[in-house]
């Protein structure tokens, strides 16, 4: 009886389990063909991955020539047609100081277009520094340094938010006939500008924003109507600001004459 019960167990153990059948003939047809088309794309690139037989650089070429161009990317132009790295070599020649932007396109058979933008320089930054139209600093030393640009200082990392408020209130200054000429950031983070008549405009590290405002609303009416007797503007004021003149003070006059207000300019020597 015993043997009968161990020999039970023994053929529940070996059970065979039976697998579902793989519709392998439906699968090699599909497999193969993808597998074909691999390999022809493949071996038709290697064998049209001919060398790059001729450049063309188009752009301006006032800071930077197509020879400095070429020499910069010498290295990636060793590979194929096919093969070249084309967002490689555009980041090769942005790379360059003056370079603003590239484009680098594949032309059939063997040749690379290439397309380049020079940086416009907007203002300098520091003693040297080049910003460009966004506000970014592109050179920081430049061996020459436009006089009509204007001068925009402030700690390092600043040069665009600097550039932002120069761009801004330049915006609206030019409507009334006067112009920026400087804007300091120092590093306590007064800010001050100067006209391009030479006038100072103080509005201090408080509120700025509030008393850019103000100049813009009263004082700058004032300074764009006498000019040629004003040194100087301190908005650094909670209730007004103070006019500082070159020979002495004129007659008082309200800060707030058109708008109604009664903030009153401070009249200093």
């Amino acid at each position: 009886m015993t043997r009968k019960q161990a020999k039970r167990r023994k053929q529940r153990k070996t059970r065979h389990i039976r697998l579902p059948k793989l519709p392998l003939g439906r699968l090699s047809v599909p497999l193969l063909a993808v597998a074909f088309v691999v390999l022809s794309y493949r071996f038709s690139t290697f064998m049209l991955d001919q060398p790059i037989e001729s450049l063309t650089i188009e752009g301006p070429f006032q800071r930077v020539t197509a020879l400095q161009i070429e020499e910069a990317i010498s290295d990636d132009l060793a590979a194929g047609f096919f093969s070249v790295d084309l967002e490689g070599v555009r980041q090769r020649i942005t790379g360059l100081a003056w370079i603003d932007q590239a484009n680098v396109a594949r032309r059939w058979p063997g040749r690379l277009q290439i397309t380049v933008t020079e940086q416009v320089p907007a203002a300098v930054w520091g003693a040297s520094g080049l910003l460009n139209t966004r506000g970014e600093l592109f050179v920081s030393e430049a061996r020459h340094v436009p006089a009509e640009l204007p001068r925009l200082r402030g700690p390092e990392g600043m040069s665009e938010e600097v550039a932002r408020r120069y761009l801004a209130m330049r915006e609206q200054l030019i409507p009334m006939g006067l112009d920026l000429r400087a804007v300091t950031l120092d590093p306590r983070g007064a800010w001050e500008m100067k006209l391009t008549n030479g006038i100072d405009i103080r509005l201090g590290r408080r509120a700025v924003d509030d008393r850019a405002r103000l100049f813009l609303d009263v004082a700058a009416g004032i300074v764009a109507s006498r000019e040629a007797e004003i040194a100087f503007v301190d908005m650094r004021y909670s209730n007004g600001f103070s006019i500082g003149w070159k020979n002495g003070n004129p007659a008082p006059r309200s800060a707030a004459e058109s708008s109604g207000d009664r903030m009153v300019a401070e009249l200093r020597k």
